[in-house]
């Protein structure tokens, strides 16, 4: 089983720019389609975007499509998150998740159910 730590969060102004990690350690993170979620208290967990294997599929969520972007380094079994023009709303819990394994190499998950491995989270904050 793979282990994930998130690291990056912070408080920054709106239109301001962060860049998330997840380090996943135990098994290789090439093994996995990974994804990141966010969560605001008392609400469901929501999809903010995926990558594939092999990093060659990517996809995200309507409200975040063109700020922020998705990428891995296998090689150092890092997927980034970087985040641009933050808007308050975009304040919340940032969580970074592994799909099941095995799996195909350009496979995508979007829901938080297809996911097996979840790391504790990094607060982002965005003042207005």
């Amino acid at each position: 089983q793979v282990q994930l730590v998130e690291s990056g969060g912070g408080l920054v102004q709106a239109g301001d720019s962060l860049r998330l990690s997840c380090i996943a350690s135990g098994r290789t993170s090439s093994s996995y389609a990974m994804g990141w979620f966010r969560q605001v208290p008392g609400l469901e967990r929501e999809f903010v975007a995926a990558i594939s294997r092999n990093g060659g599929r990517t996809e995200s969520t309507e409200s975040v499509k063109g700020r922020f972007t998705i990428s891995r380094d296998n090689a150092k079994n890092t997927v980034y998150l970087q985040m641009n023009s933050l808007k308050p709303e975009d304040t919340a819990v940032y969580y970074c998740a592994a799909g099941p394994s095995p799996t195909s190499t350009w496979q995508l998950y979007l829901r938080a159910t297809e996911y097996r491995s979840w790391g504790r989270g990094t607060q982002v904050t965005v003042s207005s």
